[in-house]
């Protein structure tokens, strides 16, 4: 799904102070740099952040990188007008950890934004192999995820309405919750969906919220 139909993202970012919580290559912190916003992705890895700044550098967007873990930013407290995670923070980390986190560093009334994995689509995932259409694990104990055996690593989810609790209590208004669904379908297995199962059910979901 092409940014222009999601909109993750505002229009215009002059002005803005944003950040990227689990940046990777920054690709998504680039186009906020783009947009006029002043820019600082963080990620965990090293080797990430390499090819992040490498990037950066030859696209020529001007953003700053910053080597930890999205659950303890070396940043001061309300330094962002805008904070996003497009999977990043969102699948790795701790959702109890770095959502307040996340409030913490925005100013009040900042938005943060963040899409991952549908809560419907690891529920249907078995330990190995792509989702299907039976429910392979309980709902709502939904927390730490070990996909080790599938080639995978730790990954975290939360029920939706845990989700909707969580942003509630640490402080975030929701604004808009949204389940994407993929614009053509195919058998080809991409991650741990194929085209044809992502067409019929939510394979992503994402959440907008701001500040109180």
């Amino acid at each position: 799904m092409p940014e222009t139909d999601l909109r993750l993202l505002p229009g215009d970012m002059n002005g803005m102070d944003a950040i990227e919580l689990g940046c990777g290559t920054g690709y998504v912190s680039g186009w906020m740099a783009r947009r006029g916003a002043r820019v600082v992705g963080v990620d965990i890895s090293a080797e990430q952040l390499r090819t992040a700044r490498r990037l950066a550098e030859q696209h020529r967007v001007e953003v700053t990188f910053v080597e930890a873990s999205a659950e303890e930013v070396p940043c001061p407290d309300e330094s962002f007008d805008f904070a996003i995670s497009e999977y990043g923070a969102a699948t790795w980390c701790d959702p109890h950890v770095w959502i307040p986190e996340a409030h913490r560093l925005l100013r009040p009334s900042g938005e943060l934004v963040f899409m991952s994995n549908s809560t419907l689509s690891v529920v249907c995932s078995p330990d190995v192999g792509p989702a299907g259409e039976r429910l392979e694990r309980d709902y709502f104990p939904l927390h730490r995820l070990d996909w080790r055996q599938d080639g995978g690593g730790i990954e975290f989810n939360l029920p939706v309405s845990g989700w909707f609790r969580l942003l509630r209590d640490t402080g975030f208004e929701v604004v808009d919750f949204f389940e994407v669904q993929a614009p053509s379908g195919g058998d080809e297995v991409n991650f741990f969906v194929t085209g044809d199962w992502a067409r019929r059910f939510p394979s992503e979901q994402g959440w907008r919220a701001r500040k109180r």
